[in-house]
């Protein structure tokens, strides 16, 4: 009976006319400047969760990417909070790699978190963030 709901709404033209969209419309594009040099501008985002979990725990995976070599750095994480994203940055990326100019991330709360925006100040970077609801534009 569910199913045959469903179908009448969707077929039902004076709904999909009247009716508002429930999906938020993307925020305005705003025009990322291209880099100029490896590791100038790096993408960064969680992915997940992951059905199955591995045998460690972990439900996500933490990417990294250069924007203009696509070098690529991951890491599987038990959650996505801005504690995992900062030990990430700090052990993986930093100490191995360097500190990156700018990092782009989405609007994730564990992106846009103080101690987040306090480590990128420390590190000397700048940190940009993706359009809302806009994922193409983190890569």
């Amino acid at each position: 009976m569910y199913k045959d709901i469903n179908n009448y709404i969707k077929s039902c033209i004076p709904c999909a006319q009247f009716n508002p969209r429930r999906q938020k419309n993307p925020g305005t594009l705003r025009p990322i400047k291209p880099p100029e040099g490896v590791w100038q501008l790096v993408s960064m985002d969680f992915h997940g969760p992951i059905t199955p979990t591995s045998q460690r725990g972990n439900k996500y995976i933490l990417c990294l990417t250069d924007v203009l070599s696509k070098f690529v750095i991951t890491k599987a994480v038990r959650d996505n909070t801005a504690q995992t994203a900062i030990r990430f940055l700090k052990e993986d990326i930093i100490s191995k790699f360097g500190t990156p100019r700018c990092i782009l991330t989405d609007n994730g709360t564990h992106f846009t978190s103080t101690i987040m925006n306090e480590l990128i100040k420390q590190i000397g970077a700048t940190h940009l963030y993706s359009t809302p609801y806009h994922p193409q534009t983190n890569g």
